[in-house]
C-alpha cells in the first residue's frame, strides 16, 4: 500500500490545524499558502520534465551506460525521465504492474527498467557484442 497517498494529506491537515491553534486565521492563510506553493513547485517541475521529454524521441538516451551508472533503486519514473530527458519505450502491457520501460542509445545498448507502483525496482543494461577484430561485420 502506498502510504504517501494517506500520510501527505493528513500531514497537510495537521499543519493547518497547528497553524489555526497557534495563529488563528492568519496562520491558516500562511499554512495553506505554503502547501499550495509546495504543490505548485512540484507541478512546475513535472511540466518542465515533460516539456523536455517531448522534444526527444521516445525511448532515446544519450548513453545507456551512463544511465545505468546513475540509476538507484526507489527513484520514481519522473526522476528517471528527468535524467534521460525522454519518455521511455513501454515494454510491458499498459496499466499492468510492474511497468517496464526501455531507453536505447545510438550504439544499440539499452537499459530496461522495471517500476512497481512508480518506483524503480530493478534495471538491466544490455550491450551488443562487438564484432571480433579482423572479421567484417555481418551483412543484414
Amino acid at each position: 500500500m502506498n502510504f504517501q497517498r494517506i500520510v501527505l494529506p493528513i500531514l497537510g491537515v495537521v499543519i493547518v490545524v497547528i497553524a489555526w491553534r497557534g495563529y488563528g486565521w492568519p496562520g491558516v492563510a500562511m499554512a495553506a499558502g505554503g502547501i499550495v506553493m509546495w504543490m505548485l513547485l512540484h507541478f512546475t517541475r513535472m511540466m518542465k520534465v515533460l516539456q523536455r521529454a517531448s522534444n526527444r524521441p521516445v525511448g532515446w538516451v544519450d548513453s545507456a551506460v551512463m544511465l545505468n551508472a546513475k540509476l538507484k533503486p526507489g527513484v520514481n519514473l519522473l526522476h528517471v525521465m528527468a535524467m534521460t530527458r525522454a519518455l521511455g519505450e513501454q515494454v510491458s502491457p499498459k496499466e499492468q504492474q510492474p511497468e517496464v520501460y526501455r531507453w536505447t542509445d545510438g550504439s544499440g545498448s539499452h537499459v530496461t527498467c522495471e517500476f512497481a507502483n512508480g518506483k524503480l525496482v530493478k534495471w538491466e543494461l544490455f550491450r551488443p557484442q562487438a564484432a571480433p577484430e579482423g572479421e567484417p561485420p555481418a551483412a543484414a
